[in-house]
Order: structure tokens, then sequence, then C-alpha cells
């Protein structure tokens, strides 16, 4: 019988741990409260870990980077209905539950602004709404947008219209009543393509705004 390598033995036995830490306070009545301080960053470098890829670990176990307080494991089976509910799904916007802990609405460039523009399209909107309505009914959550290019063109013309375009999600979450202090913004420009910038296909991909929802530990 073969001997499991170190690594794998360390992060199971510390995923494990988390786990049960995560387990033990779980609301029992299934609510949207924070769960498990800790876990998912802590579940999202272990998976990062046994993958053995650690380009592709950090953006499983921190997609959305460094935020303050540090992001808390939730319950979002409500509140990602509600979003696949408001149009998403007819948009391509995928609602995804992250290992880290939060929820990412990823959505892409072709539904949500023009080539070059940072103007929202209305028909974005009705998921942004659905947005809003989480993040004013939990008042515990915390939204961060970020914004990303392909690599056509120059940093100098894609880190500013990253930034701006996820500028302006925020500021309209912040119009339907989203207090501003719960809303962050980054532009990463070409920095974090999750497609072959060489193909069409994959610039479509790589030109999108995560949106993530996230709770953090108080």
């Amino acid at each position: 019988m073969k001997t499991l390598p170190n690594t794998i033995l360390r992060v199971t036995g510390i995923s494990t741990l988390v786990l049960l830490t995560a387990c033990a306070n779980m609301n029992p009545q299934g609510q949207n409260t924070a769960v498990g301080a800790g876990a998912g960053a802590a579940i999202g470098a272990g998976l990062g870990a046994i993958i053995g890829d650690s380009s592709k670990s950090a953006l499983i176990g921190a997609g959305i980077g460094s935020v303050l307080g540090g992001v808390v494991g939730y319950n979002w089976k409500t509140i990602k209905g509600d979003v696949e509910k408001s149009g998403a799904r007819d948009l391509g916007v995928a609602v995804i539950e992250m290992p880290d802990g939060s929820l990412k609405v990823n959505i892409p460039a072709n539904v949500s602004f023009d080539t070059g523009k940072a103007v929202l399209k209305p028909e974005l909107l009705p998921v942004l709404d659905s947005v809003a309505r989480a993040l004013v009914q939990h008042p515990e959550l915390r939204a961060k947008s970020i914004g990303h290019t392909d690599s056509t063109g120059s940093d100098r013309i894609n880190q500013p219209l990253s930034e701006n375009r996820a500028r302006a999600v925020t500021q309209y979450l912040s119009g339907s009543g989203v207090a501003a202090s719960r809303l962050s913004i980054e532009g990463r420009g070409a920095s974090n393509p999750v497609a072959d910038n060489s193909t069409a296909e994959g610039r479509a991909q790589n030109r999108r705004i995560e949106l993530y929802l996230y709770a953090v530990q108080q």
C-alpha cells in the first residue's frame, strides 16, 4: 500500500478540522447567517494545494482578494436563487458559490457594457436590482466589484477601463439603496485572464465583471 504524500495528508487534516469547526457553528434553522469563520479560505487553500498549481490555487482560494475583516462562510441558497431568477441565466450571468465563502456573480462584458465604454446596458439592470435587494435585506453583507479586460490594447487603456466598469456597478447598487461604505471596487485590467487571449472566444470570456457578495467576521 502506497503512502500518501505529506502535503495531501496535511491538507486533508486541516480541511477536516476546518469543516468540523464550520459545522459546529452552523445555524440549525438554515437561515442566511455567517458560519465557520475562516472555513472558506482554508478550504480554498486546501483545494489549491491538492491540485498542485499555485496560480490556479490563488484564484480558487482568493478570487475576491483581501477584504477588511476576513470572509466567513454564508448560506447563499436564497440569494443565489433570487439572482438567478432575475434573468441572469438568460444573459449568461453565472452565480457561483466560491470556496472562500463568497458568492460570485460573473457578468460577461457583452451583456453589461458596449466596447470601450463603462455605461451599464439596460438588460443587466434587473440582475443588479436583485443583488441590491439582497444587500439591503442583509446588512451584514458586503460587495466587491472587480473589472477585467482582455489583452487587446495597452495597460494605459485597460486598467482605467476595468476600474470604471467596476465602479459603474457599485454606483448603481449605491443608487439602489446600498450604503457606499459596504461597497468596494478593484480594476485588474488584463492581469487575470480566465481564457486564452489569442482567440476571440477567450478574449470574450476575459472581458467581465466579477461581483462578489460576502460576509465578514464581526
